[in-house]
């Protein structure tokens, strides 16, 4: 599932961001979000969340709650 909906994202749930650092290569960080910082209902590049290892990204894929 995309992470564009900020509907879709709730404390506690796997997903997997991408970095400011690592927009550029695309490369994916995989974490539980922690806090949403995007107020907006939607965002085009992915809403801007805080993993619980500190790590601040745009959300890019919501992963399964069974993963």
């Amino acid at each position: 599932m995309q992470g564009n909906k900020r509907a879709d994202i709730k404390p506690g749930v796997p997903v997997r961001v991408v970095r400011k650092e690592d927009q550029r290569t695309g490369r994916l960080t995989e974490g539980v979000v922690k806090d949403i910082l995007t107020k907006s209902p939607t965002h085009p590049h992915g809403i801007k969340v805080r993993l619980e290892s500190g790590i601040v990204g745009r959300v890019k894929e919501i992963l399964n709650q069974s993963q």
